[in-house]
């Protein structure tokens, strides 16, 4: 019984692939991620406008807490959190308009700009927020007089709001709405398996 060879199939002319990632792409990953960072100056603007604050209350001596039972310090930090998931979102949504084949350095480029806008939102809106120098407010706002607190972060890990939501929005959106893989350019022509592989075997002649 002789076994059946299968013949060598001709070569085929693949057209050249362009590279995966291109200077272009580099680029733009670059401005994404400096965009992206700029707008952390908005979150810290909407950080101090929008969360509760927190009071102190001086006897002359010392500095209390005006309301020991409030919930203003946790308030602030689902404030930040809150703002960090939305603006992230919509970061994510304005890349994808803008760039909606994707491509790793934007991704990454969104992901390092979102975690340096969540860092210059928390340092300006301490900045922006009431002073740090709690003694010298108490001084000026007198004995028995509430006064603002700086504001505050307990929660450091509010900071990851914004890249991760950036990140799961923008795969999301990708997966959803963005251009799938093209057909193959050179399509198969060939039989598979060919014909004389199960051809019916004869017995050896002699």
């Amino acid at each position: 019984m002789t076994e059946a060879v299968t013949p060598p199939l001709p070569p085929v002319d693949l057209p050249d692939q362009e590279p995966a990632v291109t200077p272009a792409d580099i680029r733009d990953g670059a401005a994404v991620a400096l965009v992206v960072g700029v707008c952390g100056a908005l979150l810290a603007l909407l950080w101090v406008w929008l969360a509760p604050r927190v009071q102190y209350v001086s006897n002359g001596q010392a500095v209390f807490l005006k309301n020991t039972e409030g919930e203003s310090r946790i308030g602030a930090d689902g404030t930040f959190f809150l703002l960090s998931l939305g603006l992230g979102a919509l970061s994510a949504l304005a890349l994808f308009l803008w760039r909606r084949r994707g491509g790793v350095p934007l991704v990454v480029g969104l992901t390092v700009g979102s975690c340096f806008a969540a860092l210059l939102g928390w340092r300006m809106g301490l900045w922006l927020g009431p002073g740090s120098d709690v003694a010298a407010s108490a001084a000026k706002a007198g004995v028995g007089v509430a006064f603002d607190a700086p504001m505050q972060l307990l929660a450091y890990g509010v900071l990851l709001g914004w890249p991760m939501a950036a990140a799961l929005v923008h795969l999301c959106l990708t997966a959803a709405f963005g251009p799938r893989d093209p057909a193959p350019a050179v399509p198969w022509e060939g039989t598979y398996p060919p014909p004389h592989v199960h051809a019916d075997a004869k017995p050896p002649q002699g």
